[in-house]
């Protein structure tokens, strides 16, 4: 169980890798990506369609960009971050 839920975590620390740099640098590709990220670039593809599906990064002929909306979006993720924090260490009390 835990090794499932901290796979999903090194996903979802993956994609907010690749969000970053989108962010900070885009319109940005798939090759620069995996450089600045140090990912592969099958996982940066994945990560960008996941984003994508989420919202987030719209994909342009010059590359990835941050949706307009970025900064509302990055508010809710850091807030929803922060009560998985508090909902896992409930968990550890039940234990």
């Amino acid at each position: 169980m835990v090794d499932r839920l901290a796979n999903q975590v090194d996903k979802e620390a993956r994609d907010l890798a690749v969000l970053r740099a989108v962010v900070a640098e885009g319109p940005i590709g798939i090759v620069r990506l995996s450089d600045r990220t140090d990912l592969p670039e099958h996982k940066v593809r994945y990560s960008l369609r996941m984003l994508e599906n989420d919202g987030l990064v719209q994909p342009t002929p010059s590359g990835a960009v941050p949706a307009d909306d970025i900064e509302d979006q990055v508010a809710a993720i850091d807030d929803g971050i922060d009560r998985l924090i508090d909902r896992i260490r409930s968990m550890q009390d039940v234990l």
